[in-house]
């Protein structure tokens, strides 16, 4: 771990993309404490200003709802769903990607078609059809997004298994009689991982904003706070209020930067030519 911060640490845009990770996932932890009443709650005059009342830091919006409770409890779900649906999606992306590569022939074939098929689909066409369908809630989302996330991880995956299954090491395992089940398990995807974890940040950013866009059509959960229901909520406030607007899209738009500097230091830090020159 040490050598592996050492060179995360090299990478500037990495460490601001982590410390901004780290104070949206705080503000998301404490969203219960900071703001303890519902976001959902009409609690002064609609349209104030930030620090017009000492008590709405930013303002409230067109119904008197506090803008900061909401920016606050819309990080739990954006950082819950981006991070759920990713786990999901790679979860499905591995074991469809995994036995493709190692065993080949007409397995390689039928997952390899059945992953170019869900290729061609638009992501987010495919999403909103998939919510509407079960219904808008948090588990819909989720699912929905994982659906449509898992392709890359799969290709991916594949290559990987495909590079590392010709290995001395794999080879060795396979002359000892090692079942073809442990070697992939405990032998080839162990040494796959790095990418899949780079690409995995990523996915997170991705799925945070295709949660943002369904909120903002309004197929989010009606239950829950999302920066998503923000933006389209304010939209039609746009030229009378514009900061309803633009507080949640900053929200988004931090996160999402966040995430992905994050994954550029980690995908240095894992990168085996950058460790090699490095130790």
């Amino acid at each position: 771990m040490t050598g592996f911060w050492s060179r995360y640490r090299r990478n500037l845009g990495g460490v601001i993309g982590l410390g901004l990770l780290a104070a949206v996932l705080v503000l998301a932890l404490a969203a219960p404490l900071l703001f303890p009443v519902s976001p959902w709650q009409m609690r002064g005059a609609p349209l104030l200003a930030p620090l017009e009342e000492t008590e709405f830091l930013l303002g409230t919006d067109m119904l008197g709802r506090d803008i900061a409770a909401g920016l606050a409890h819309g990080a739990r779900v954006s950082l819950l769903v981006g991070t759920v649906s990713t786990l999901f999606a790679v979860l499905l992306g591995v074991g469809i990607g995994a036995p493709a590569g190692y065993f080949g022939g007409r397995i390689d074939d039928g997952l390899m078609r059945i992953t170019e098929f869900f290729q061609t689909i638009p992501q987010l066409a495919m999403a909103i059809v998939l919510v509407a369908i079960f219904t808008p809630s948090l588990a819909s989302i989720v699912l929905a997004i994982a659906l449509v996330s898992w392709p890359p991880v799969a290709r991916l995956v594949r290559a990987e298994v495909l590079s590392l299954r010709e290995r001395e090491f794999v080879e060795a395992a396979v002359v000892i009689g090692r079942p073809s089940w442990r070697i992939l398990l405990d032998d080839i995807l162990p040494n796959a991982l790095p990418p899949v974890i780079v690409t995995a940040t990523l996915m997170v950013a991705t799925a945070i904003l295709t949660e943002a866009a369904l909120s903002f059509l309004g197929l989010g959960d009606k239950n829950f706070m999302s920066w998503g229901f923000m933006v389209g909520a304010a939209r039609t406030m746009l030229r009378e209020a514009p900061l309803l607007t633009v507080f949640p899209g900053i929200a988004i738009l931090i996160t999402v930067l966040a995430i992905n500097l994050a994954g550029e230091g980690l995908n240095d830090a894992l990168n085996p030519r950058l460790r090699e020159r490095g130790e």
